[in-house]
């Protein structure tokens, strides 16, 4: 195996750690915030999502900027990776031990996300400086992300039938592991004076057409954050499945999002990004809508299938176009706004879902988060076909 090769599986495994502790926790939500004090259900597992992913929002400019001004990766990676795991490890002995309020424990959940998301964007960042192919790399990414995605959610509902604090206690250790992988290792981040904090700072502004991939991400962001809410609650009140069922439902969406990322990432690097993009972006909507209209479990879980299915075709192509529009002196804060924008979409998904589900009921919120989705495509579509032809190597036609 190739170094090249050997450190894509590395950094891809790092990326697998993180998303697969992550999604540990969703199944089961409910009964966690009830475990670390919390007295509501919808309400108290929003707010618990909630804070990580504005942490991610916060934190994730901050890490890729730092790299980009040390001309290093691999330190920051591991130093993320280990403060995550203090987090969650947090999460699950302090509120017992000190009697917490809940809001000391999204305090504590915020640190968790500030920390976590140094190992997960700058992980992907190293993807980026990678020979090889850009959505190859990006495509290596995505498989990772399905994976942790797809293995989480069942394996998260069946790990909170030992305990409502298990899951947790097995993210920790999960990020402890990733940090052991990212040593080993070499950081191939470019260290020439264009990689300064000024310079990493002002990448947004000198290109942007990075809006473009950020705008694509925040709407495939956005129906995982709905999912991992609105999407848990509903399979539990609406079909009456307990955590482990629930995983299983969320897993039929992120298996097919997990097997076809790395064929379709390296189907972009052949026909371009622009196909699998606007291919996808004009029905995710429609299938986020289709979820909630499902009259059975049976006719629920094929359309989770079809919602994982555009994901997938979506997901390593928006990828690779950040990489394709950065700088390599940039590559951090551009992937860190990629990141940011997709944790706003995250955060807008649980925050959207988990009100209009608290008002108006589940189908309204189906419906709204389709809508939503299919608005942002329609207004960003014709932007994105309107690029210069001469432009089109940048998207990898």
């Amino acid at each position: 195996m190739t170094s090249v090769r050997r450190d894509r599986l590395r950094l891809a495994t790092v990326v697998f750690a993180v998303l697969l502790a992550q999604v540990l926790l969703y199944p089961g939500v409910p009964d966690l915030v009830a475990a670390v004090g919390a007295t509501t259900t919808l309400d108290a597992s929003m707010w618990f999502l909630a804070a990580e992913f504005a942490a991610f929002v916060a934190f994730a400019g901050v890490w890729g900027a730092v790299s980009d001004r040390l001309g290093r990766r691999t330190p920051l990676v591991v130093a993320g990776a280990l403060g995550g795991a203090v987090g969650y490890f947090a999460l699950a002995f302090l509120p017992g031990a000190l009697s917490l309020s809940f809001g000391g424990v999204l305090a504590l959940r915020a640190i968790q996300g500030a920390t976590t998301i140094g190992a997960f964007s700058l992980a992907m960042t190293m993807l980026m400086d990678l020979e090889g192919g850009h959505g190859r790399n990006m495509g290596a990414a995505g498989i990772a992300i399905g994976l942790g995605t797809a293995v989480g959610a069942p394996l998260g509902g069946r790990l909170y039938g030992l305990g409502a604090l298990v899951p947790l206690y097995v993210a920790g250790g999960l990020l402890v592991c990733a940090a052991v992988v990212a040593l080993s290792i070499p950081d191939r981040a470019p260290s020439t004076e264009d990689g300064r904090l000024r310079r990493a700072l002002v990448t947004l502004t000198e290109r942007p057409v990075l809006g473009l991939p950020y705008v694509f991400g925040f709407v495939d962001r956005f129906t995982a954050g709905f999912f991992a809410l609105v999407g848990t609650v509903y399979f539990r009140e609406e079909f009456g499945l307990d955590a482990a069922a629930t995983g299983l439902m969320l897993g039929l969406f992120f298996a097919p999002f997990a097997l076809l990322q790395y064929p379709f990432g390296v189907l972009s690097d052949r026909v371009g990004r622009k196909v699998p993009i606007v291919a996808g972006s004009a029905l995710y909507g429609f299938a986020v809508v289709g979820v909630g209209l499902a009259p059975t479990v049976p006719a629920a879980a094929v359309t989770m299938v079809v919602v994982g299915v555009i994901g997938a075709l979506m997901a390593p192509a928006t990828m690779a176009l950040v990489t394709d529009l950065a700088s390599e002196s940039g590559r951090g804060t551009a992937m860190a706004g990629f990141n940011a924008f997709g944790s706003m979409g995250f955060l807008a998904g649980i925050l959207v879902g988990g009100t209009v589900a608290d008002e108006f009921g589940f189908l309204a919120a189906f419906v709204a988060a389709g809508a939503l989705e299919i608005a942002i495509a329609l207004v960003s579509i014709p932007t994105f076909l309107r690029i210069a032809p001469e432009s089109a190597s940048t998207f990898g036609g």
